[in-house]
């Protein structure tokens, strides 16, 4: 099995139809032998991460949740603050979200880079 290289632009584009794409390119979906068990994706590389668009009321009102561990230790960080930090992490958070809930996911976000 060949794998082949996409090259993605973000300027201007949404961040979860391009989400989308990319989720589809990296499982393989695309190709005519795609088998959901097998990891047959492709490279990805996502240029001008930091000029993607977030539409609606999302860089308000989204937030991401995770547990320190401890008893109590839910913390919240919204997306505005995220995006400016770290607008790669955004992008592969979403994306992470769209692979398959199995072995297979973190193989498929390896192939996924950013320039």
């Amino acid at each position: 099995m060949k794998r082949q290289s996409h090259t993605i632009d973000a300027s201007g584009q949404v961040l979860g139809r391009m989400a989308t794409k990319i989720a589809v390119l990296l499982q393989g979906k695309q190709k005519p032998h795609f088998v959901r068990y097998q990891d047959m994706g492709d490279f990805v590389v996502v240029k001008n991460v930091e000029k993607m668009k977030i539409t609606g009321k999302k860089i308000g009102q989204k937030k991401y949740y995770y547990h320190s561990g401890y008893l109590g230790g839910l913390k919240e960080l919204p997306l505005k603050k995220l995006f400016k930090k770290n607008p790669i992490e955004v992008l592969k958070k979403a994306i992470y979200g769209m692979l398959p809930k199995n072995k297979l996911r973190a193989k498929q976000i390896k192939r996924l880079k950013f320039e």
